[in-house]
């Protein structure tokens, strides 16, 4: 696909070691699909007006997740017909089978599986913005940027860190359905000690409520800062999916990817 950036970003150091992976596997897919590809530590927040940043300099998540809409934007004024965005801890595992709809935009697939109140597991299905894809025809990124800036501008008091990332594209999407890309996954705590495991009522509970087999899958680094996965344990998980020994096959027959 010619004109195609795809765009990713973190501080440095990298917190984990495993990350390197994440991001060589996005590297090799755009090689493999003749991208270009662009890498941005601290400059990714230079094109946030000052007086956003100052107001959310202490959430970085949050400023993250407006500096790429920032830029996103920025790549469609320009030359290029259409820009990915992908976050530093996803992994393209199944290059072949990762392919970019032909559609104006695109959002990445949230099922979410984790224990309840009471202890028993329940699904969350939203979608995430680990991955991002917009053409230059789309009309969903303006809006887009221009609420997430409104909002944040609007609000005086605590905000979570998904506040503008997938939390407001899940209200979107609840009431608009966003084209999703269901390949482009996340992958919970749960489901990960699932998969390498090899079986588990996670991993049942992800694929019944999958629509598409993923073939790439945000690992969520911050399951590492709550301890609640370990480094080592990413390393594992990373080694089984580029290995194929977790095909994450689907339960149903269902055809339908983008909806």
């Amino acid at each position: 696909m010619p004109n195609t950036l795809v765009i990713q970003s973190h501080r440095s150091p990298l917190p984990y070691s495993w990350i390197e992976h994440c991001l060589e596997s996005v590297r090799d897919w755009c090689v493999m699909n003749q991208y270009e590809y662009c890498f941005m530590g601290n400059e990714l927040f230079d094109i946030v007006p000052a007086r956003l940043l100052q107001k959310i300099r202490h959430q970085s998540v949050i400023a993250t997740d407006l500096a790429r809409l920032f830029i996103l934007q920025d790549v469609l004024s320009r030359d290029y017909q259409t820009v990915i965005w992908l976050d530093a801890d996803f992994l393209i595992f199944n290059a072949a089978e990762f392919v970019i709809p032909e559609l104006p935009y695109a959002v990445g697939r949230e099922i979410w599986v984790q224990h309840d109140r009471l202890g028993k597991l329940k699904v969350y299905k939203k979608v995430h913005n680990a991955f991002l894809m917009f053409r230059k025809a789309n009309r969903f990124l303006d809006f887009y940027a221009e609420t997430a800036e409104r909002l944040l501008l609007l609000n005086h008091g605590t905000m979570p860190p998904q506040f503008i990332g997938p939390k407001l594209l899940t209200a979107l999407h609840n009431v608009a359905q966003l084209p999703v890309l269901e390949t482009a996954g996340v992958l919970s705590p749960l489901v990960i000690k699932d998969v390498i495991r090899g079986e588990g009522p996670a991993l049942c509970l992800f694929m019944d409520n999958s629509l598409q087999v993923i073939t790439a899958a945000n690992l969520c680094a911050s399951s590492c800062e709550r301890d609640d996965v370990s480094d080592k344990e990413m390393e594992q998980l990373i080694v089984m999916l580029l290995d194929q020994k977790q095909d994450f096959h689907v339960n149903h027959d269902m055809n339908m990817s983008l909806y």
